[in-house]
């Protein structure tokens, strides 16, 4: 990562860009609401933001706390679209691709030696307002945060996306997927006889989130894609305690160690709104909590729109560049929202050779190996329109053809059909796309001149 030193009174021309300048895009926008009400964290938080996923929203008024609490941020694809300073869906894949690629542009991020999350300090986890989601969840937990560590194999840092399970005012469990980037990290410290030490981050800008729930390869710094989402105006800090660089404008900052020799269980409900297996997981132990003054808590509700597209969105982004790669007239991949944004790829293409269709569809599989279902369809069937899809498997599919069936495939370990202990699964594949070698006119969907055009309110006297 190339570090630009700057000088403090020159950030009155740089623009710093954190989650307050998004929150006041979405009053802008009229994207959030607020509450006043006092809420409780156990259970009610939750159930009220399931009820708002079209809107952010922002609880003034936490039960026996101080720090308010911001749920459902990055809820539809339009606040995801807006969170990268596009208007429209459409662009978001090109978006997080170009990011993705001009990291080898190596953009420089500015350093700021004094950060606001300077401002106030705990060492009591008790002051964060952290949530029970879920009636069987193994206890509160913090769901938004970002967790810095340093790779010492390569000398980067990662920055990876963990939920953490509260266990008592010091200490946390933290889920580290196995062979991922920070369990690596933390492999590499504990075999060495070593603690990890992190920093832990809640409450940045959303490209940050992005950046960090994207599976980037082993060794790239996330915070170079998210400096790149937010051209060049990321601000970060070398955390005193960690010598990490993390968000300067962090709304909360925990600084402390992933234990390398105690463990603990823990289990809470995953991306398809299934509880995920129990676990012996590691766990982090809190030296100090800093946080800015008036800071936020950023919560996100395990399983709804934030969590699935957050996780779900970068990956299809890096699904449509692959599928793009073999079969150029690619024109949109769709996670569907049935298939909770990580298990079925609807993939639409323009169709020129039979075989395309599974070229697609095995490209499709082989960039996500979480997929378990993809659908390619024509230019004529919108991806995102399940009505559509169906109809095009109903009209355009035959079984013993249009069918790829792959079997004991690596595949999603939140998936409860498959074997989840040696993550496999059977893959289908499904060619929904009109044949070639048929008469087109017979596929031809009819339309009626004029009817994209006309208003028909201008025909109804009310």
């Amino acid at each position: 990562m190339k570090e630009q030193k700057i000088e403090e009174n020159s950030l009155k021309k740089n623009k710093h860009i954190d989650l307050r300048n998004f929150i006041k895009i979405l009053e802008k926008k009229k994207e959030i609401v607020y509450v006043d009400k006092e809420i409780n964290t156990r259970f009610e938080l939750a159930v009220i933001v399931s009820k708002f996923e079209n809107k952010a929203i922002i609880f003034k008024n936490i039960k026996e706390k101080d720090i308010p609490v911001i749920g459902n941020l990055l809820g539809t694809r339009k606040r995801f679209a807006l969170a990268l300073g596009i208007e429209t869906e459409k662009d978001i894949h090109n978006i997080i691709n170009k990011a993705i690629n001009n990291i080898t542009n190596k953009i420089k991020i500015k350093i700021k030696s004094n950060a606001p999350y300077y401002e106030n300090s705990s060492r009591n986890l008790s002051i964060l307002p952290i949530v029970t989601h879920f009636e069987k969840d193994a206890g509160p937990y913090i769901t938004s945060s970002i967790v810095y560590a340093k790779d010492q194999e390569k000398g980067n840092q990662n920055s990876s996306t963990h939920r953490l399970l509260k266990l008592d005012d010091k200490h946390m469990a933290i889920r580290m997927v196995e062979g991922r980037h920070l369990h690596r990290c933390f492999m590499y410290s504990k075999e060495h006889g070593e603690d990890l030490k992190v920093a832990i981050v809640i409450g940045v800008h959303p490209s940050v989130n992005i950046s960090a729930a994207y599976q980037a390869s082993y060794g790239i710094d996330e915070m170079l894609i998210a400096n790149s989402l937010l051209k060049g105006n990321l601000y970060l800090n070398k955390n005193k305690y960690s010598q990490l660089l993390i968000p300067a404008y962090s709304e909360i900052v925990l600084e402390g160690r992933i234990l390398k020799d105690k463990t603990h269980e823990e289990w809470m409900v995953e991306m398809l709104k299934t509880y995920d297996i129990k676990r012996q997981q590691p766990v982090f132990e809190l030296e100090k909590i800093l946080f800015r003054n008036n800071a936020m808590f950023h919560d996100i509700l395990p399983g709804f729109s934030e969590h699935r597209l957050l996780m779900g969105l970068p990956v299809e982004s890096k699904i449509f560049d692959s599928v793009k790669n073999i079969v150029p007239s690619t024109s949109q991949v769709h996670l569907t929202d049935g298939g909770c944004n990580w298990l079925t790829a609807v993939v639409q293409i323009t169709k020129r050779l039979e075989g395309e269709p599974k070229n697609a569809l095995l490209a499709a599989f082989s960039s996500h190996p979480s997929l378990k279902m993809a659908i390619v369809v024509d230019r004529d069937i919108n991806p995102s329109n399940p009505t559509e899809v169906e109809y095009a498997i109903s009209t355009r599919c035959q079984a013993d053809k249009g069918l790829l069936i792959i079997q004991n495939a690596k595949g999603s370990s939140l998936d409860p059909s498959s074997d989840q202990e040696n993550l496999l699964t059977t893959k289908l594949g499904i060619d929904a796309t009109a044949s070639l070698l048929k008469r087109r006119e017979g596929f031809e969907i009819a339309k009626i001149p004029g009817e994209n055009n006309i208003n028909i309110s201008e025909y109804i006297n009310e």
